[in-house]
């Protein structure tokens, strides 16, 4: 739960009075303008960021290890030279303190979660090898060796071609159906007004928004932003 959240950098608020609730198993998209505060928002869920007024609660049981996260691609990461299967397992770096080595439970979790997102026959393979859907279900893979509880993603299409694009999608809703809680900062108007059950539209005080889906595409903000497009539209007719 957050309350009252004034976001902002250098002294500067980005954005302030965010008030939302997330409950177990909910898919949550947080939409808005270039610059509203989106990515900066998730720093702060992710503990890596302060807030500069107001509060985050997490419930019972979860702790800020427990947090997957999935965040945009740069140049370097695509780049990284290690082999599939580290790159999955090296999620398991929050549980495993300072070991020097991962555990049975941690190399079957990682197994898991690579089986789980169809790249297991991968794991042997370069990273920086792979095309661009096999990387991000990689880097997806390693975000639930982290956890199964809660996923913070971050435009995980972006730069995807269209048909990597959905199968992306599609394997997140498939994570949210198992009880997986979905946090994702997308563009993607098709994809967010098909997959997801809440909304938060964060930018100018007018234009801030929580809600239900259904009652986004009523107000004011998902008139304008949603396009008038209807749920289960999927990605015809976005504009990246």
């Amino acid at each position: 739960m957050c309350k009252d959240l004034t976001l902002g950098y250098d002294g500067k608020a980005v954005v302030s009075g965010l008030n939302f609730s997330i409950n177990a198993g909910d898919y949550l998209c947080i939409v808005g303008e270039n610059g509203s505060g989106k990515s900066t928002l998730m720093k702060t869920l992710l503990r890596l960021k302060s807030p500069m007024s107001g509060s985050i609660e997490t419930g019972e049981g979860l702790h800020s290890n427990e947090i997957g996260y999935l965040p945009q691609q740069n140049v370097v990461q695509k780049d990284f030279p290690a082999s599939v299967r580290e790159v999955v397992r090296s999620g398991c770096l929050n549980r495993s303190g300072w070991r020097p080595f991962y555990s049975q439970s941690e190399k079957k979790r990682a197994d898991d979660a690579m089986e789980r997102l169809s790249i297991l026959p991968l794991a042997t393979r370069c990273y920086r090898e792979l095309s661009g859907g096999q990387q991000q279900r990689t880097l997806l893979a390693r975000a639930l060796c982290a956890t199964g509880k809660i996923l913070l993603l971050d435009e995980p299409a972006s730069g995807l071609d269209p048909k990597a694009a959905i199968e992306m999608y599609e394997l997140i809703a498939g994570l949210n159906k198992d009880g997986t809680t979905i946090i994702m900062v997308s563009h993607d108007v098709g994809a967010f007004l098909k997959y997801s059950t809440h909304v938060l539209h964060i930018g100018r005080a007018e234009a801030l928004y929580f809600g239900t889906k259904a009652d986004y595409l009523k107000s004011e903000a998902g008139k304008i932003y949603a396009g008038g497009q209807t749920a289960g539209q999927g990605r015809e007719g976005v504009s990246e």
